[in-house]
């Protein structure tokens, strides 16, 4: 039986681990299957590091052209990151009739429409199970375990970076700076860890899970990101006394008209799974109107994990090639006649309870005038607390919890609350996630 050609576009982290993967475990995929997989060609800028792979004489390239034009593979895989150029090299392979593996989900977040257009029109697939969770299963779990099921949420920590630091902070009583300053020694932490801090990335992957979950593209632009940066270990402190644990979220929910998309940090009950899923690992929970709620945990980024989820998708669309059944599962999940698009909900619009940490002087009066105007906003307080005396006139932390309200109430009233001569610090605000 004819072998599977595969050509990589990108040999770092995961390329090493793609190849290393491939040659390690050759005879059980070769079983599996029933033909092997074989890497011919390799594209990278740096073609001369030492990487710990070997690989065959006249692999590696530094242009990808070899790989996009080359007649003998079946299969690229991109797993150079970012948008350009790998937009223009996935696209030049979809129209050289080649299926395409990708691990990149800011690619699919912003360009998927006119990826997953491209393809269908030149019929060929789309593999990027990798690009959300890295070894969990979740893009195959929506798209096929739980076809027949009308899901109405996906909540998820899928940032492992972020949940190192949170985590860290949590157990250790260390603050955010010096988190991540370890984050970055041990190499859970980019040297610019913009993107996984601030919440890009897991804004990235939930416009992915979305797309998938309700059938409908969503403009990445337009989703609410807010990062963990601003988190203290006061906060994670009072928190914890109020049985929460502060985790950085990616929030999709579907209530039968318009989508709740957002990522920002949140509280969840200590007794809840997804607040005890730590480190690096990720966390996806998928709510539906079968089976209620279902975590998938797992690590989520790294070089074999991720790696793994890519090689499975190269070996499922080696599959469908030696069988025949040419896109056999949609890559959108849903037929591309019947996506369509849904409105996003108004952020100002989303109700919940709320987590406020104010700056004030230690005066009399304080704590009324500011749940005076929490009150002449329809804010109600479920408990609070204040137990540090000023001793030097700086101030103190007030901290209060509020029942349900409006995010825009909740905004108009902070409006307000930070412009008395009370508060001497922009007030924190944490979501309450239940």
């Amino acid at each position: 039986m004819k072998s599977v050609k595969v050509g990589l576009i990108g040999f770092g982290t995961i390329g090493c681990g793609v190849v290393k993967i491939l040659q390690d475990n050759q005879k059980i995929i070769n079983d599996r299957l029933g033909t092997s997989v074989d890497v011919i060609k390799i594209a990278d800028l740096d073609i001369t590091t030492d990487r710990g792979v070997k690989v065959g004489s006249g692999v590696l390239t530094d242009n990808a052209d070899e790989v996009l034009d080359h007649p003998d593979i079946d299969i690229v895989v991109e797993l150079i990151g970012g948008y350009e150029p790998a937009r223009t090299f996935t696209l030049k392979a979809i129209k050289n009739k080649k299926h395409v593996v990708t691990a990149n989900k800011a690619l699919l977040a912003k360009h998927g429409e006119e990826l997953f257009s491209s393809a269908a029109k030149s019929n060929v697939s789309v593999g990027f199970e990798a690009s959300v969770g890295g070894a969990i299963p979740i893009i195959r779990s929506i798209k096929e375990a739980f076809v027949a099921n009308r899901i109405q949420a996906i909540e998820g920590i899928m940032n492992g970076t972020a949940n190192y630091i949170l985590s860290k902070m949590s157990d250790g009583g260390h603050d955010f700076d010096v988190v991540l300053k370890e984050a970055q020694e041990k190499g859970y932490a980019e040297a610019d860890p913009t993107f996984d801090i601030e919440g890009i990335d897991s804004a990235h992957k939930i416009a992915v899970l979305t797309r998938l979950a309700y059938g409908t593209p969503v403009d990445f632009d337009d989703i609410y990101v807010q990062g963990i940066s601003d988190i203290s270990t006061l906060d994670i402190k009072c928190a914890h006394e109020f049985g929460y644990r502060i985790k950085l979220l990616a929030i999709s929910k579907f209530d039968g008209k318009a989508i709740d998309v957002r990522v920002h940090p949140a509280m969840i009950p200590e007794s809840k799974p997804m607040a005890n899923v730590n480190g690096v690992l990720n966390a996806i929970m998928v709510c539906d109107d079968l089976m209620e709620e279902n975590v998938l945990v797992g690590h989520g980024a790294g070089s074999l994990p991720t790696g793994s989820a890519v090689v499975g998708d190269v070996v499922e669309i080696a599959r469908n090639m030696i069988s025949g059944a040419q896109n056999r599962v949609p890559p959108q999940s849903f037929q591309q006649s019947n996506i369509k698009n849904i409105p996003l909900k108004d952020m100002a619009e989303i109700e919940g309870e709320y987590f406020l940490r104010f700056w004030v002087l230690d005066k009399p009066g304080v704590l009324s005038q500011i749940s005076g105007i929490l009150g002449n906003h329809d804010i109600s307080i479920e408990s609070v607390i204040q137990r540090i005396k000023d001793d030097n006139g700086q101030g103190v932390p007030l901290v209060l919890m509020t029942h349900d309200a409006k995010e825009k109430n909740i905004q108009a009233a902070l409006k307000e609350i930070n412009a008395m001569k009370e508060v001497s610090e922009k007030t924190v605000l944490i979501r309450v996630e239940k």
